[in-house]
């Protein structure tokens, strides 16, 4: 029989395994982080790992990742036996590093998440960025999922039939024309020459310290108020994103794609009948401080027209680019200098309430993309 000693001894053994347990289970999945190539654009790759994590420095931007480790293969009860992959599009002039924080979430969810950088708009070389580079980007997302499916390492790991994408700002372009929305050179001119000072930030994006091409720019929208279907170019008319009512009845360029997510997003540009006609689901991310793409103008007019669009997450107190993160302050600050409107980020919206944010957008995917 045992004695009262020995059984407490036993239940603090008991509850000594259960707490380390717990604690185990609490710990972040590590994630790992390595970069292929498809061609010459870079596409860096987060997912799940068993090796350690540490802090890694690359310029201003520190993040904790096991470089180079081997991925984590997904467990025995998934349907498919493999990972789902994500592919996140970056803003203007952008880079893999400032959605760091939202690709480890999304990685530590379960997925492995593949971040191309943007040919000719990427923090290296933006001579493209804009609608040149609005019009690449949705193959730069494709050309991404090819390499992932050929990876000697991933492709045996990663279901790359049903891919999610999200964009943030620019990214947002990619995603939407992913989904099958439309854009033209006419609508966005438009929308600038009559709504120039109400939505600045982004007629005029990138252009605060240089006055010069502001006034080039603005004579430009002014000249546009006397555009037309009838008088524009054709240039201008030409259709650009999703597919046609005529070419098909789905409207998407890439039908891997089975759910998008957008942050932020550059909406004013999307044609009506083009956002009503997306099927997939789709999510927002919206900032109600976002004077760099006015929610009004751009997340709400996503909103209004697609049907199959819902609202992740709104946040009143958030900024444009509090959705980055890591942002270090001297990062921050430069590029605010170049916005005409909004570019610093908002002290009240706080790290949590991003991460809550982020975890909406990880959930989102989780319900939209496992069978």
């Amino acid at each position: 029989m045992p004695t009262p000693m020995t059984t407490f001894t036993h239940l603090a053994c008991i509850a000594s395994a259960l707490l380390t347990a717990s604690a185990s289970q609490a710990q972040p999945t590590p994630v790992g982080m390595r970069q292929i190539q498809s061609g010459n654009m870079p596409i860096t790759l987060v997912y799940p790992t068993a090796a350690a994590a540490q802090d890694v420095t690359y310029g201003a931007f520190t993040v904790q990742i096991a470089s180079n480790a081997a991925p984590l293969p997904a467990a025995s009860t998934a349907a498919t036996g493999k990972r789902a992959l994500i592919v996140l599009s970056h803003g203007t002039a952008g880079s893999a590093l400032p959605d760091h924080a939202l690709a480890a979430t999304l990685a530590r969810a379960g997925f492995v998440v593949a971040q191309p950088e943007h040919r000719g708009d990427n923090w290296q070389d933006f001579s493209k960025a804009g609608p040149e580079s609005w019009q690449t980007r949705p193959q730069d997302v494709s050309d991404a999922i090819d390499a992932v499916a050929h990876d000697p390492v991933l492709a045996p790991l990663v279901d790359t039939r049903r891919v999610g994408v999200h964009g943030m700002s620019a990214g947002g372009v990619t995603a939407l024309a992913l989904a099958g929305a439309q854009w033209r050179m006419l609508d966005l001119a438009r929308h600038c020459a009559w709504h120039l000072n109400d939505d600045i930030g982004f007629c005029l994006n990138g252009l605060a310290e240089h006055p010069v091409w502001q006034m080039v720019r603005k004579g430009q929208f002014f000249m546009a108020r006397a555009l037309s279907e009838t008088n524009a170019p054709a240039s201008m008319k030409a259709v650009h994103g999703g597919k046609s009512s005529s070419e098909a009845p789905d409207p998407r360029p890439d039908t891997r794609v089975a759910a998008v997510s957008v942050a932020v997003p550059v909406g004013a540009i999307f044609t009506a009948p083009s956002l009503a006609r997306i099927t997939l689901p789709m999510g927002l991310t919206t900032a109600g401080q976002d004077l760099v793409l006015v929610p009004r103008w751009h997340s709400d007019h996503i909103l209004q027209h697609c049907k199959t669009c819902t609202t992740l997450s709104n946040h009143p107190q958030a900024g444009h680019f509090d959705w980055l993160s890591p942002w270090p302050a001297s990062v921050a600050k430069t590029v605010a200098a170049t916005q005409m409107r909004g570019g610093m980020p908002n002290p009240a919206f706080t790290d949590t309430e991003r991460q809550k944010g982020f975890d909406q957008i990880a959930s989102f995917f989780q319900k939209t993309l496992h069978p």
